[in-house]
């Protein structure tokens, strides 16, 4: 995923005052990847639309109360993206997490139902929120937020958490094998979502809905839209419902 520097960002952000709410289709077919880049996310400076921007953390994992104003680790400064924004399962058929999405059509702090449509995952779902955006992702793409999954065009981990290809992979998907237990403590989690939940699944399709953003997604990532088009987050349960629906 292409981290995109802060002037990059905004003017991808800002190009349609409208883009941040209307975001990317409502609803479609389309395809995940995956990457974990360690940057600070672009949905993460002060822009027009948001209640706030997305959390971050300075190189020890911490969260930066100025993190809207600092500057990526990817560009020389120590603002770096939260080990806590890293997918988890809430049951066997239902994860939350977080994902890019294109730079031409952003959609900063939306949530996107996807039902994967084909390997071993098909059948399962996962509401993401989009926090980060890329000039190498399309408009019916989600990259996944996975530690493991490929640094990408930008590489903050090696910064950040020491990051070695032997453990951390290819550029582009990351290791061929399940590699988490020589991840850094805080994203072997996250790293295993991939083996584990996702039973190693390589970029499966979806068929992708907008919905309204789970509490505990909202709760991570510190971001949601504002203004009367927000959908409301939603408690668990209530996610759980929507999804069975």
């Amino acid at each position: 995923m292409a981290y995109l520097t802060r002037l990059a960002a905004l003017a991808a952000l800002l190009a349609s005052s409208a883009s941040i709410v209307s975001a990317v289709d409502d609803s479609g077919s389309g395809k995940t990847t995956r990457y974990w880049d360690c940057c600070k996310p672009s949905c993460s400076w002060n822009q027009p639309g948001l209640t706030s921007p997305v959390k971050t953390c300075d190189i020890d994992d911490k969260p930066l109360a100025n993190g809207v104003e600092a500057q990526s680790g990817c560009q020389g400064g120590n603002a770096f993206a939260c080990s806590d924004q890293s997918p988890w399962a809430v049951s066997d058929d239902l994860a939350y997490g977080f994902a890019a999405v294109t730079s031409s059509n952003p959609a900063c702090c939306q949530c996107f139902k996807l039902t994967f449509t084909d390997g071993p995952v098909k059948g399962k779902k996962m509401i993401v929120q989009a926090t980060n955006i890329g000039d190498d992702v399309d408009g019916t793409q989600f990259d996944l937020a996975i530690p493991g999954g490929g640094f990408g065009l930008f590489d903050g981990c090696s910064k950040q958490w020491g990051a070695t290809s032997d453990v951390w992979g290819a550029q582009y998907g990351g290791p061929s094998t399940n590699t988490c237990p020589k991840f850094p403590s805080k994203l072997k989690k996250g790293c295993g979502f991939r083996w584990g939940w996702m039973k190693g699944a390589d970029n499966p399709k979806v068929n992708y809905e907008k919905v309204a953003c789970p509490a505990a997604i909202v709760a991570k990532s510190g971001c949601s839209v504002a203004g009367s088009s927000r959908p409301r987050a939603l408690p668990r349960a209530a996610a759980q419902k929507l999804v069975e629906g």
